[in-house]
C-alpha cells in the first residue's frame, strides 16, 4: 500500500512561514495571493499495515497533535 500523509498547521495557528511565503509572492508582482499555508507531505510505502495503525503514526510521529493536523491519502 502506498500512503500520503499531509500534514498542515491547523487554522488557528499562526503559520509564520506561509506569510513569508505570501509576503515574497506579492513582492514579486503576484498581489493576488491573499493568504500562503506551509506544510509537509510524507510519502511512505507500507506492508501489512491497517489503515487504523497508519492513523496512529500519523497522529503520534509524523504530526503534532497541539498545532497541526493530518490528512491521508490512500493510494493503490
Amino acid at each position: 500500500m502506498k500512503a500520503k500523509v499531509i500534514v498542515m498547521p491547523k487554522q488557528s495557528i499562526l503559520d509564520p512561514q506561509g506569510v513569508a511565503v505570501r509576503d515574497a509572492m506579492r513582492h514579486h508582482g503576484l498581489p493576488g495571493v491573499k493568504s500562503a499555508r506551509v506544510g509537509k507531505v510524507i510519502e511512505l510505502e507500507l506492508d501489512g499495515t491497517t489503515e487504523a495503525q497508519l492513523h496512529e503514526i500519523a497522529r503520534d510521529m509524523l504530526s503534532n497533535p497541539v498545532v497541526e493536523d493530518y490528512t491521508i491519502q490512500i493510494q493503490s
